[in-house]
């Protein structure tokens, strides 16, 4: 039987991640339903408040999304008014993707998010900065 060990649900490192990911995504969604955002739309614009202008590409390795998955979150971005998709002059494959006035105009609406979830993560600082190092290094191993 202790071959089969390996299937139980609690000697999973996924699971907990798994479990970990959708409660602070819950945890996320009444503060972003404030601002019509969806938690994929949020850390899209979160990459925008920053960068400003980034391509379709770069953007998705930052935030481990594909093409794809990623293309109809920008679409609807585009439709609210807080993104702008065009291709660039050199390389028309390559499709930039430009923050608004009121895509930055956003950024002070959710500036508190951040603080407020933190205050629902049950973790001391230096904790909160252990387990980022340790995800991230889970990540850079993909």
């Amino acid at each position: 039987m202790e071959k089969l060990d390996g299937l139980k649900l609690e000697n999973q490192l996924c699971f907990p991640l798994y479990a970990c990911s959708k409660e602070i995504i819950r945890r996320y969604k009444p503060l972003l339903n404030e601002l019509d955002l969806t938690y994929t739309q949020y850390i899209t614009m979160m990459v925008l408040w920053d960068k400003k202008e980034i391509n379709v590409k770069t953007l998705g390795e930052k935030i481990f999304l594909d093409s794809g998955t990623l293309t109809p979150v920008l679409k609807k971005l585009e439709s609210k008014g807080y993104i702008e998709r065009n291709r660039a002059s050199d390389d028309e494959r390559n499709l930039i993707i430009t923050i608004t006035k009121k895509g930055e105009n956003l950024r002070n609406k959710a500036k508190n998010i951040p603080q407020k979830v933190g205050k629902c993560v049950n973790l001391s600082e230096k904790e909160a900065m252990e387990l980022y190092k340790l995800l991230y290094k889970v990540l850079g191993k993909f």
